[in-house]
């Protein structure tokens, strides 16, 4: 019995590696892929509310790649033997409390990204699922993740367009770059119906 939970630690530690087909062709510990570069997959989810706010979850000041910035509300590496879906139900619960149903994620769109953070010298290589997700709740409702964030904060999404560079320095990079700004277009529409 200790042996196969030995094994399944072993194994939260370590991602698939993937190819440009998205195809596994590997297995590395998450610090290897991320010192290294290599391809992963990945899934965020972005809560919107009824009256146009984004929520974003701000990141702990110890996390491995931008730390103590406002990242989408929920995201996580998709482990061995998991799919983006099931991935993006899990990380929801331990991000932020909330029990989500597969019907209730929009799938917005696939993504391939390669990010590097000049703050810890990281660099997240991925095909990511990005998904958008119709919040109902308050704010003060989500449960944040013990050691993983510092809470939740909502703009409108109107107020992303004319944000300073200094208010913008607030967030991880990849929400105002031309791809963020594509899916944050996605959101909207969703948030228009």
């Amino acid at each position: 019995m200790c042996y196969n939970i030995r094994i399944m630690e072993i194994n939260k530690d370590q991602l698939n590696i993937v190819d440009e087909a998205d195809q596994v062709i590997g297995i590395a510990s998450r610090k290897e892929i991320h010192q290294k570069g290599l391809l992963h997959r990945e899934i965020h989810i972005i809560f919107y509310t009824p009256d146009g706010q984004l929520i974003f979850q701000h990141r702990a000041k110890d996390k491995d790649s931008y730390p103590d910035l406002l990242d989408v509300t929920v995201g996580g590496h998709v482990e061995i033997g998991s799919d983006y879906l099931a991935t993006a139900i899990i990380e929801a619960k331990e991000e932020t409390g909330v029990d989500i149903l597969p019907e209730q994620l929009k799938a917005l769109k696939r993504v391939r990204t390669n990010h590097y953070d000049d703050a810890t010298g990281v660099t997240n290589n991925t095909i990511r699922q990005v998904y958008a997700y119709r919040y109902l709740g308050q704010l003060s409702d989500l449960v944040v993740e013990e050691g993983k964030a510092l809470g939740f904060v909502a703009y409108p999404l109107s107020a992303l367009t004319s944000f300073t560079n200094q208010e913008k320095s607030r967030f991880v990079p990849a929400i105002f770059s031309s791809l963020g700004q594509e899916i944050l277009a996605a959101v909207e529409k969703e948030i228009k119906g």
